[in-house]
Order: structure tokens, then sequence, then C-alpha cells
């Protein structure tokens, strides 16, 4: 049976370098398929989709809000020819009302364990309108390696530089933040793999440098001291969000190899301060990722915001307009109070706002954007300071015997350094 997995495109967010990353969801998701499954992936971010084949299937991986309306197109395409379309992914399950009618069967939840059922209804002519696992996780021990040879490798590259590779360590999160959708999603309960599987999976990929995609390793800090541990030895180098604010644990952390972390600053206390050159004090970068439009925010504390990022020596920022995601306790509040502007998944890139927000008017927010973005990258470009935590991961490779040359060379540093720079979207 030939199935075609495609991962639709989307338009980038405004202000950052482009490059492609290659997907966490879709090589997770072949993982979980049965082996009578032949799978052949189409990333439309990097490849042309070809649409004039007819697989016994078509699956569409759809991470992000803004892949819907290319998601739907696909699907439209492939129904009209009589080829059954599955969709499954985290704004699939986000927006599980939206695909019905548009394709022949959503998948909510994950998939582990669950595929083969899907396969033998699919062959038998009776597949199902939903598989709703949402409530219902798989047991974590059966979270594979993912299935990164599906992927296009050379497609993953910045001016002849290969990209990170994504890898997971947990599922579920115990926080609830308000922006997030990983409470609805993966559960509010922290699921860690078994690290002796993801030490296991680590080691297996080729890349030295990884994203650890987990929403935060600062879950449980006996097992982030365990994982850590594990990690030492095999002397690769990773980027994640937050670990725990504890010196014995970013310490661990960076003989663990971190190279820099995306940390949220979402005010300028000291708090948040210490926070930061704590993580300095130990050798580890830090991008801060920063929402703007919130409820207490005006222009001038954004303006203030943006002075306290260049004060405390970020090395890098990710600046977003605060956006309301199906399924996220800010969208509910927001449906609640009627604040809602703008459904158009299209829009939902975290450049473009969506609501009405509290202490200004849309376009002066719009305004704040770009204000934040030309005033924290004016006296040095993002490439510049992206080029500045490569060079740090560089003398760190080259200590331990790890540098991996790039497969071209000649290139200056600068360039070289887009090469790590990741995303959470």
């Amino acid at each position: 049976m030939h199935w075609k997995l495609i991962y639709p495109k989307w338009r980038k967010l405004e202000g950052q370098t482009h490059f492609d990353l290659p997907p966490h969801g879709p090589v997770v998701f072949a993982a979980a398929l049965p082996a009578e499954v032949e799978i052949e992936f189409v990333d439309e971010n990097v490849q042309d989709l070809e649409l004039g084949d007819r697989p016994d299937a078509v699956a569409l991986s759809v991470m992000l809000t803004a892949q819907l309306p290319r998601a739907f197109e696909i699907a439209d395409h492939y129904r009209r020819m009589g080829v059954p379309v599955l969709a499954g992914g985290i704004s699939a399950t986000l927006h599980a009302d939206e695909f019905g009618g548009r394709v022949d069967s959503v998948f909510l939840g994950e998939a582990e364990g669950r595929m083969e059922a899907v396969v033998r209804d699919l062959q038998a002519g009776q597949l199902r309108p939903v598989y709703d696992f949402l409530r219902n996780p798989p047991p974590i021990e059966l979270v594979g390696p993912a299935r990164r040879e599906i992927l296009n490798a050379d497609a993953y590259t910045y001016r002849g530089v290969k990209m990170v590779d994504l890898v997971h360590a947990s599922r579920g999160c115990r926080f609830n933040c308000f922006p997030c959708c990983t409470g609805f999603l993966g559960g509010r309960i922290f699921r860690p793999r078994p690290i002796d599987k993801v030490v296991e999976e680590i080691a297996s990929i080729s890349n030295n440098r990884l994203f650890v995609v987990d929403n935060s390793l600062a879950q449980d800090s006996g097992w982030e001291r365990e994982l850590f541990q594990a990690l030492i030895p095999l002397r690769k180098k990773w980027v994640s969000h937050p670990i725990e604010d504890d010196d014995e644990i970013i310490d661990l952390a960076y003989r663990a190899g971190c190279w820099y972390v995306y940390q949220a600053v979402f005010d300028t206390s000291d708090f948040i301060r210490r926070r930061i050159k704590r993580y300095h004090d130990h050798g580890i970068g830090v991008e801060a990722t920063v929402i703007l439009g919130t409820d207490q925010q005006d222009a001038d504390y954004i303006r203030r915001l943006v002075d306290f990022l260049l004060e405390v020596r970020l090395d890098l920022a990710e600046f977003t307009i605060l956006t309301p995601f199906a399924q996220s306790p800010i969208r509910h509040q927001f449906e609640a109070e009627g604040r809602m502007l703008d459904r158009n998944p299209a829009n939902y890139t975290c450049d473009r706002v969506v609501f009405q927000p509290k202490q200004m008017t849309p376009s002066e927010l719009q305004d704040m954007f770009y204000y934040a973005w030309d005033t924290f990258y004016a006296e040095a470009a993002q490439e510049l300071r992206m080029g500045r935590l490569f060079n740090q991961v560089i003398r760190r490779e080259m200590e331990d015997g790890t540098f991996q040359r790039p497969a071209r060379v000649g290139r200056s540093k600068v360039a070289l350094a887009k090469e790590s720079r990741t995303s959470c979207r």
C-alpha cells in the first residue's frame, strides 16, 4: 500500500531570516505506520508537490493553523480524483470540526499503536470520519525513533550548511500557559519517554546539533538530572525550551551539550534578569521569545521591554504578536470578551494582529511589532548575533573533537551562523 504523506506550505514569520527545519510531526507519524505501508513524503516548503499521481491514500500532516488553507486545497484535489485523504497533526486536532467534510478522516491525538487499525479500515473501505484518541494517549513506551530517512536531508540546509535535527524526550506538559494549546493536545500530565530510548534515538542521529522540541524541560528536576547525565557521553550540542532555574541542573545541561535555550521573556523583572544571567554564567546562550500584545502592554511598555532586552545582553530575540490559537486559554478568554477580529487561518502566523488589544489599537500593535524587530537588531543584525552563538558552539565542538565541517567551504561565519537558527513555531 502506497501512502503519500504531505506537509503543506505556509507563509513564514515576517522579520525572520528564511530557513526550513526538518518537520518533526511527519517523521514521528511515519514511525507509527505498519510496515506494509510504503511512504512517500513531500515537504511542500522545500520541494514541489506533484499532483498528477494517484496514491492509495494521502495523509496530511498539519502542524500550524497557517497550513490549513493549503491543506484544504490539497485535500480537495485528491478527493476529486477518488483518493482517500486523512489528516492529522496539531492543527488538524485543534480544527477537527473544520476538517469535517474536507477530508475522509481526521485523526485526533497520538498515533503510536493506533495506525494498524486505521490501515485495516482503509483497506476494507470502512474508514471512519474521525479517530478520536485525544483523551487516551498511548503508553509512552510505544514511542520509538522517528523515521528521519523519509526526509530529503539535502533540502534542510542554509548556504550548504545542514540544519539541526529535531527530537523529543517527553510529551504532555504540567503547565497551562495562556497562549499555548499543549494542555489541550497532550494533556496536563508530564509523560517522559524512557531515558534509554531517548539516548538511543539521539545517538542514532548523524547530525551533531539538535533541537529538543519538548515544550519545557523544566517539568521534573530528577528526570532532568538523569536525562542530562545520560546525554553527556554523546557529546551532542542542542537547543531547547527552558530548563530548570537551578545552578546544578543548568551546569549539567551545559555539560550535556546545551548550546542555547528559548526563554520566554514576559516582563522586565529581576527574576527574568537573574534567569538570563544564570544561563550566561554557565556558558549557555539565550534567545528570548517575546509575545507582544498582552493585556498589560501598551506601546510604552513594549518600548521599555525592548530596552530591557538590550540591557540584559540577550543573544537573540524573536518577537511575535499574541495569537489566540484554537483551544488555548487566551482564545477562550477573547471569545468570551468578543475581542476576536480575524479568524482567517492564513493570518495566524504570529506576525498579524487578529484580535482587539486591550491598551492599543490593532494598527498600533502591528507598528510596535515592527518597532521591536527593528530596534533590537539595529546595532547588531540578526545574522551577526547568530554568528556569535555559532562561534560558541564551534569552539566547544573543536575542544571535544565533534566539529563536522560543512559540505562547502569558503563561507563567512555570518553565513554559517544561520544553520543554527531554530524556532518553535
